[in-house]
């Protein structure tokens, strides 16, 4: 008599392998791209060329914005397919000496989100011109060593 043991095990882990596959795919999270830049110009100078932008020159509905957490939450509609609406995310974190832009579209190609981080970076350019340059940190001065311990002299007898 044959014995089908084997190609049933065959089967078995082909399904199970198959089952695992599609699991880690269904539950594995998108890829979130997003598109950073660094703004020389203060966080309210960003924000208001930010808003303004999304706004006043693409038109953009705005959904949420707080200028005191530095963010703005919109609905970005693609020019090849009108009809196509998805939520967007600007936000804005101040570091010590510049702003950084953080642009998301997750539902997007990462170019979509390079545009508009580009498309900023101008505006801030053309609205504020040059940006302002930064002083460099003070160096601290050292402190001055006794005369009777500084190097290259012998101690006094």
């Amino acid at each position: 008599m044959p014995s089908f043991d084997r190609p049933i095990r065959t089967i078995a882990a082909s399904v199970l392998a198959m089952a695992a596959a599609t699991l880690l795919t269904v539950s594995a999270p998108p890829l979130l791209a997003k598109a950073e830049a660094t703004s020389p110009y203060t966080l309210g100078q960003t924000y208001g060329a930010t808003l303004r932008m999304l706004r006043v020159d693409l038109g953009l509905e705005i959904i949420e914005k707080d200028p005191d957490a530095s963010y703005i939450l919109f609905r970005y509609r693609l020019l090849e397919d009108p009809k196509r609406v998805v939520d967007g995310a600007i936000e804005l974190v101040e570091l010590a000496d510049r702003v950084k832009i953080v642009v998301k579209l997750h539902q997007l190609p990462e170019s979509h989100e390079r545009v508009l981080r580009d498309r900023l970076v101008k505006k801030l350019r053309d609205d504020y011109g040059e940006p302002p340059k930064r002083r460099a940190p003070e160096k601290q001065p050292e402190p001055p060593q006794p005369p009777d311990t500084a190097p290259g002299k012998p101690p006094p007898s």
